[in-house]
């Protein structure tokens, strides 16, 4: 069994190294679109100041010597989490995947 708890706020972000050291908690993982939301930023995890967070997060999670996680939308984005030391993402999601294709198929038949 493994305990991974969901960081979304500043508020738990200014206590990641505390929430890190509760025994029992394996990992922590970054929710990029809450985030965002609360740092007042709603649909734009890629803000400077999201992504300034996200990775502060990251680090401080591989200081406290828990993985953290996190979803990212593309591959750059993902390379990007796994530099600030994130061990464990998700990458893109079922209706990116589904549009890209769809995007796909449709542009091969407007040719």
């Amino acid at each position: 069994l493994c305990l991974l708890v969901q960081v979304e706020t500043r508020a738990a972000l200014d206590q990641i190294a505390a929430i890190a050291a509760v025994d029992g908690v394996d990992g922590i993982f970054v929710g990029p679109s809450d985030l965002a939301a609360d740092f007042g930023h709603l649909g734009d995890p890629g803000h400077p100041e999201v992504q300034a967070a996200i990775e502060a997060a990251g680090r401080a999670c591989a200081a406290a010597g828990k993985p953290a996680g996190i979803l990212a939308p593309a591959e750059a984005d993902a390379r990007r989490y796994i530099a600030w030391g994130y061990r464990f993402v998700a990458v893109g999601s079922d209706l990116g995947l589904l549009r890209g294709a769809a995007d796909a198929l449709a542009a091969r038949f407007k040719a």
